[in-house]
């Protein structure tokens, strides 16, 4: 009884055997984070520098919307079991790419309220391999920061201030 009244104890001082598993919190703290930045980049960059290339190699900064869009909706569709077509990469005007981006963050968005400690670990095929929810989620946060590291280097070279730099 003593053994189990220390054990008791024990979790009560250190919280709870059953916590809620940090990283899924973690998470859905880092997308939103980095939605609100790529969703402001994508209004604050004027029409005229959707046509805008930083080198003749690199896609203009549209493509780059259409991209994001387009690979947030495969990514996502493989975490929500839908198919959504993905065809923001044919879209050329600033209006049609924001709406394209933002109905990929609504996909994504969903998929995201659905991620539960009890679901992070739901195994899944994406890329030819089998992958848990939560690590797919995790691959779209990774794929959308690094394309804003190069939305904020586009911004910056049209005069804009990137929405993580703002005061």
């Amino acid at each position: 009884m003593k053994i189990i009244v220390s054990a008791a104890l024990a979790l009560a001082v250190s919280g709870s055997a059953f916590a809620a598993n940090p990283m899924v919190a973690e998470a859905k703290m880092y997308y939103t984070a980095i939605k609100t930045n790529i969703m402001k980049g994508a209004e604050k960059m004027p029409e005229s520098g959707y046509s805008f290339k930083a080198t003749p190699e690199e896609r203009t900064y549209g493509e780059l919307i259409g991209h994001i869009a387009d690979a947030q909706t495969r990514i996502c569709n493989a975490a929500t079991g839908e198919n959504r077509p993905a065809t923001a990469a044919k879209l050329t005007a600033k209006a049609d790419l924001v709406a394209a981006l933002k109905a990929s963050f609504e996909q994504c968005d969903s998929a995201m309220d659905g991620l539960t400690d009890e679901t992070a670990g739901t195994m899944m095929s994406f890329q030819r391999s089998q992958r848990s929810k939560l690590g797919v989620l995790v691959y779209n946060i990774g794929h959308d920061n690094e394309s804003y590291g190069t939305m904020a280097v586009y911004l910056r070279l049209k005069g804009v201030v990137p929405p993580s730099s703002e005061k």
